[in-house]
């Protein structure tokens, strides 16, 4: 069961003691919704009821532990890079605008520029990284 989420490996041994999400919240003394939101990875039970949740689904404390948590770090990605490309694009503007408008500074605009660069070097070696 190590490959599981620890929202999976609830829901399996709770399946394999017979017992409905509503038999498990009474146990625990919790709600339904709580042992719901378990089974789904979008919460986890309280660290202090773990050994009771072992208990009642028949395994230790260190296997329900050791359950793989659900990492949704693709999204948090995604507004990284968003972000890194967005503020690049920004310096990259901002730049042109201000020296079409003939109130560019040589030391601003190299400034904005390097932000600009390094924002979108970051973005290209991060999704360099990603990628291997």
């Amino acid at each position: 069961m190590s490959n599981k989420t620890l929202g999976e490996m609830i829901n399996s041994l709770r399946k394999e003691k017979n017992m409905t999400q509503n038999d498990l919240a009474e146990k625990m003394n919790v709600t339904d919704k709580a042992v719901s939101k378990w089974e789904r990875n979008l919460s986890c039970p309280d660290v202090n009821s773990i050994p009771k949740l072992a208990e009642i689904l028949g395994v230790s404390v260190e296997e329900l532990l050791n359950a793989q948590t659900k990492q949704d770090n693709g999204k948090v990605d995604d507004i990284i890079n968003i972000a890194l490309i967005g503020v690049g694009l920004a310096m990259g503007i901002c730049i042109i605008v201000t020296s079409v408008l003939k109130q560019i500074d040589v030391d601003n605009a190299i400034t904005m520029l390097g932000i600009g660069l390094s924002c979108l070097s970051i973005y290209l070696l991060k999704n360099k990284k990603d990628k291997q």
